[in-house]
């Protein structure tokens, strides 16, 4: 493999500062360069790859073809660039840090508590935490950038480990508002002429549900909206007009002091696990091993 023509990072950063802040002077602003700095940075990537990247078009630059594929590149390889960044910096910090990964449902509802629990419980330890998708938080532990995951679905790789952490149930929860408020058992095929606020469909949560009403032959809901936080859907709908389907964990308090409700469905109940996961390679982290011990009641 040929390396002696190869772009600098700095090239690529600039690249990608003129695509995203939309010009030459922006990009030098942010990048505490001149102009003349970011057009020889462009040249550059114009010499390494031999076809031009950009082209101007009255007085902006566009990317050309060629210069769309480096583009994509580019924020591929800043984004590996930043990540490799954060892990050398934890490997400096020493072994009494934890980077631990949460699905969003799980960190907005579970995680502050059981942070606090481990700070009183470890003060010598530190965790870094972060929420996010299933497949990112199993591409992060699979690559060694998160240590030890909290997810609402077990991740399909080999080399991760996981180990049951709780039970849970996806229950149907309406607002004081709703005409189902105060319901007894509601019919499944009802369930296709209700309004839904639901989480967005790429989240562990919906894949869930989704599975569980296509195993009882529904396969569309009356959606209205697709959100990114349970707490968020939460406060939507005790507006009163939609429903949605959330996790016991997170609607718990709520139904104990009646400000949502459960609709109770007739032969359906979406029963799941949350789990702990981790890497065959991290088994051996002190501090993983102290929070697992908490999580599980040790």
């Amino acid at each position: 493999m040929e390396y002696f023509n190869l772009p600098n990072m700095k090239a690529l950063a600039t690249l990608r500062a003129v695509v995203e802040l939309g010009g030459v002077e922006e990009a030098g602003v942010r990048l505490h360069v001149g102009q003349p700095a970011v057009t020889k940075r462009l040249r550059s990537l114009d010499s390494s790859y031999g076809i031009a990247l950009m082209q101007r078009k009255g007085r902006r630059l566009e990317l050309t073809a060629a210069g769309e594929r480096v583009y994509a590149y580019a924020r591929l390889v800043l984004d590996h660039q930043s990540m490799l960044l954060d892990d050398l910096s934890f490997l400096r910090a020493g072994r009494n840090r934890l980077r631990l990964e949460v699905n969003t449902a799980i960190g907005e509802h579970l995680l502050p508590d059981l942070l606090l629990q481990f700070n009183d419980a470890h003060p010598e330890f530190q965790i870094e935490s972060r929420m996010g998708y299933t497949r990112r938080i199993q591409t992060r532990l699979s690559t060694g950038l998160a240590d030890l995951a909290l997810l609402e679905q077990a991740p399909d790789n080999p080399e991760i480990l996981v180990q049951k952490w709780l039970d849970d149930e996806l229950l149907l929860v309406c607002g004081r508002g709703h005409p189902l408020w105060g319901s007894d058992l509601i019919p499944v095929d009802q369930l296709e002429r209700l309004r839904y606020v639901l989480r967005e469909s790429n989240s562990a949560l919906r894949i869930d549900v989704d599975k569980a009403l296509r195993d009882i032959g529904i396969r569309q809901l009356l959606i209205d909206m697709e959100v990114g936080s349970t707490d968020t859907i939460i406060e939507m709908i005790n507006r009163g007009r939609h429903v949605s389907f959330l996790p016991r964990f997170a609607v718990g308090e709520s139904l104990i002091d009646e400000s949502l409700y459960h609709i109770k469905i007739q032969g359906l109940r979406i029963m799941r696990t949350l789990w702990i996961a981790r890497t065959r390679a991290n088994l051996d982290n002190k501090v993983a091993e102290a929070f697992i011990r908490l999580l599980r009641g040790g």
